[in-house]
């Protein structure tokens, strides 16, 4: 069960697990449409995706949990230098997206990447932040994530 401050970057990364999918399976011909009206179909669903849900999602992890997880120690610290590379490779792979050379292959690897990089949050950041967070933490995170990602407080 996932610590409940994280469930909305978890609620994107279903999301963002769903496209990566759709994104790889476009590239490969294995979605209709086929051909360049798929892969310009997906790319601007991508271009959407990035825009609406990475980029505050991003935002909450860099100036939020990041920080936060820096804070407790090393652990943690290698994997963020990691994930930092991803998300700015995502951004300037999201600014080639409106050119058609080499559209599938871009869109393959980004599906890949954004797969990899939601794999590796879910399965060993999120957890360091679960183990060490208080509950005092916890909420302040909340708090934050809330304002960054425009949800309401519950």
């Amino acid at each position: 069960m996932r610590h409940p401050s994280l469930i909305p970057l978890s609620h994107d990364h279903h999301h963002g697990l769903a496209l990566a999918l759709r994104c790889r399976k476009q590239a490969l011909g294995q979605i209709k449409p086929m051909g360049m009206e798929g892969l310009k179909t997906r790319a601007e669903e991508f271009a959407r995706f990035f825009t609406d849900n990475l980029v505050p999602h991003f935002e909450a992890e860099e100036k939020v949990l990041f920080p936060l997880l820096r804070s407790y120690g090393d652990e943690s610290v290698p994997l963020i230098e990691e994930l930092l590379k991803d998300h700015e490779q995502m951004r300037k792979s999201v600014a080639l997206l409106s050119d058609e050379k080499k559209l599938g292959k871009l869109l393959y690897d980004l599906g890949d990447l954004l797969e990899r990089h939601i794999r590796r949050e879910e399965r060993e950041l999120f957890p360091i932040f679960e183990k060490q967070v208080t509950p005092d933490g916890a909420e302040a995170v909340k708090k934050e994530f809330d304002k960054i990602l425009n949800r309401p407080e519950r």
